[in-house]
């Protein structure tokens, strides 16, 4: 692959290092983004219906990722699946601790997970996610030691979160990489490019105003005026950017554009790497914080914040010019991949978990989301 420099590299703070955000020209929003799932895929329960019964079992995409519970299709813990990380692709990951919470007061659990965030040299602002969840539940940007009391009172008993050092880059992007089983390198399938969606204040206007006037914001106004509720009556000064949504998930309000021109052997190589050192990963998307464009093409000065499996998706669908047809071809793609390395999981061994097992984690999964925080 032949790729060159990119120049047009944002320089505000909340969408620093990434390519410029181009401008709403047609439609800021994709008219798909926000449709039921069971739109999607519809088509991929068929197709992985007909492979099933190819491959003689259905259940072949819970041990494509065999080191991941059921491969990461549902109720895969964050703490367990970054733990696999050895020495090498352990540097490559952003610091985190993992709290359980408990029945007991809550002042004397902030106060325990304050002495092990100074024993990791963890310092606010920290970020908090759940450990089970996907899609942005329940992250929060915590800056203090009072906001963190608030996490532990919102969180239910006896579940974990992880908190993790707030990367050192405001560049976001999701990265799907794909290597089969026996083989030496891997492929990276999709980039999507994460900007947080903010507004700019003119010094005359509040951020009430702001969101609804902006092209995009404007569509999406029932999901950042209530998260901002306390803010909206201010005026912003002039020229002061305000980040609408904190969490990298679309579903949350944050922009997903298509990345892919971005994707080079450097990336892909840095990957093999990090991976040779991260057992049993076959499939999935990485989300990382990178410093630039330029830095993450030559396959440096990224970390990565989560590693996703079998339920991934190819997040570039989401860009609002991708047409349905891309959607729907990229899904299926994904899943008959996912298939292809199922059933070579299992000519070396592993064994297909039962139907009622994924049943089971997702019940567990779903109980849980609807007890966290809200998300910023």
């Amino acid at each position: 692959m032949v790729h060159h420099s990119i120049n047009t590299i944002a320089k505000g703070y909340i969408n620093a290092g990434m390519p410029i955000l181009e401008e709403d020209s047609h439609r800021s929003i994709s008219p798909y983004e926000f449709l039921p799932s069971w739109f999607f895929y519809t088509p991929v329960v068929i197709q992985s219906f007909f492979l099933g019964l190819k491959h003689f079992d259905f259940a072949l995409p819970l041990i494509a990722n065999p080191s991941i519970k059921l491969s990461g299709m549902v109720g895969e813990s964050k703490h367990d699946i970054l733990t696999l990380a050895g020495p090498v692709a352990e540097q490559w990951i952003s610091p985190f601790i993992t709290i359980t919470t408990t029945a007991s007061a809550i002042q004397q659990q902030t106060q325990n997970a304050i002495d092990e965030m100074n024993q990791h040299q963890l310092f606010f602002p920290v970020v908090a996610k759940p450990d089970l969840g996907c899609r942005g539940v329940g992250v929060k940007l915590l800056q203090s030691q009072e906001q963190l009391t608030d996490y532990f009172n919102s969180f239910p008993i006896n579940a974990r979160f992880l908190i993790q050092e707030k990367a050192p880059y405001s560049a976001e992007a999701g990265i799907f990489y794909v290597r089969y089983p026996n083989e030496k390198k891997g492929t990276i399938i999709s980039i999507t490019l994460k900007y947080s969606p903010m507004v700019v204040g003119d010094g005359l206007s509040t951020l009430e105003q702001l969101i609804k006037n902006d092209s995009r914001a404007g569509q999406l106004a029932h999901l950042y005026l209530p998260r901002h509720k306390s803010m909206l009556n201010t005026i912003l000064e002039k020229d002061t950017e305000f980040q609408l949504a904190f969490a990298g998930s679309h579903s949350r309000g944050s922009i997903f554009r298509d990345g892919n021109k971005y994707i080079t052997d450097k990336l892909a190589q840095r990957l093999d790497g990090i991976f040779d050192d991260l057992e049993g990963f076959h499939y999935g998307r990485l989300d990382v914080k990178f410093k630039d464009i330029n830095a993450l093409m030559n396959g440096d000065d990224f970390t990565i914040l989560e590693i996703n499996g079998a339920s991934s998706e190819a997040a570039h669908i989401w860009d609002r010019d991708t047409p349905l047809k891309t959607i729907f071809s990229t899904l299926l793609l994904q899943y008959k991949i996912l298939f292809e390395i199922g059933a070579l999981q299992k000519k070396q061994g592993y064994h297909s978990p039962k139907i009622k097992e994924l049943l089971a984690a997702w019940k567990e999964e779903k109980q849980l989301t609807l007890q966290y925080p809200s998300t910023d």
